[in-house]
């Protein structure tokens, strides 16, 4: 009787951890599979040149659609994103309007290759309310009290202005009405608002959807300053998603981003 009870007991212990382990398998399984979702919905994050502010935006929303991996955009001056990828800015892909930063960047060992040119930017002169073609010599004119452009020690395209206004002898008659914006985005604030009468900016941002036949604008003369090559990098911080990284740095350079670049006024990478 007593080896009856023993058994009893012992087949009842049986069957209770047999149950524990059913838990703790569909425990472990429903862990694993939040686990896979939460990979699943892992987001780019893509740090932008303010120059690339529209272009960007319709590059991410045809990524997302083509691959379903999403994209967080951030939008600030090339030297001013450098600073902060330097510092452990969790971005994933460092999409820059020159070559210089995004080389400085790799130089540093954060990024996983040397930056490669995935478009030319133009710059152009942009008033928002005149009614007239802007044109260089206007801006030594009394009417003009403030031109704005892109804080040159960190935004290519404000370098880019400075060279031209050097080139033609105009920079030491006008340099003390210029506004320096910390990116073309807060420059094009400048020119929008009227805080600027006139400006300097890339031509993707007057070509945009939101800026189109907005004022009046005309190209700079691409030999009066340095092409601008604009350049990607991969970044290799710790925790960084590289894979999705590395399918946008690849999409960047297929047929579709670049004729998306090109309805932007951006020249091709070749």
């Amino acid at each position: 009787m007593l080896s009856l009870i023993l058994y009893l007991k012992m087949h009842n212990s049986f069957k209770i951890v047999n149950r524990l382990l059913v838990v703790l398998t569909v425990l472990g399984i429903s862990m694993l599979l939040i686990t896979c979702k939460q990979k699943s919905e892992t987001v780019l994050s893509i740090a932008t040149a303010a120059n690339m502010q529209f272009a960007i935006h319709e590059l991410a929303a045809d990524f997302t659609a083509k691959t379903g991996v999403k994209c967080q955009i951030v939008i600030s001056s090339s030297g001013k994103l450098t600073a902060q990828i330097q510092e452990g800015a969790p971005y994933d892909i460092f999409v820059a309007a020159d070559m210089n930063y995004p080389q400085a960047v790799y130089n540093a060992g954060m990024a996983v290759n040397p930056p490669k040119i995935y478009a030319y930017g133009k710059l152009v002169l942009w008033s928002y309310s005149n009614e007239s073609l802007p044109i260089l010599r206007m801006l030594t004119s009394a009417s003009i009290q403030h031109i704005a452009l892109a804080n040159p020690k960190t935004a290519p395209y404000g370098s880019a202005a400075i060279s031209v206004l050097k080139s033609q002898h105009l920079y030491d008659s006008i340099s003390h009405k210029l506004v320096y914006g910390e990116s073309i985005a807060q420059t094009n604030q400048f020119i929008t608002s009227g805080a600027a009468e006139i400006g300097f900016t890339a031509l993707a941002v007057v070509k945009s959807p939101a800026l189109k036949n907005k004022g009046n604008w005309a190209v700079i003369d691409e030999k009066l300053y340095d092409p601008i090559a604009q350049g990607v990098v991969v970044l290799n911080r710790e925790g960084a998603n590289l894979n999705a990284a590395a399918v946008f740095y690849d999409y960047l350079f297929s047929p579709e981003a670049q004729k998306i670049l090109s309805d932007f006024g951006y020249s091709g990478n070749e």
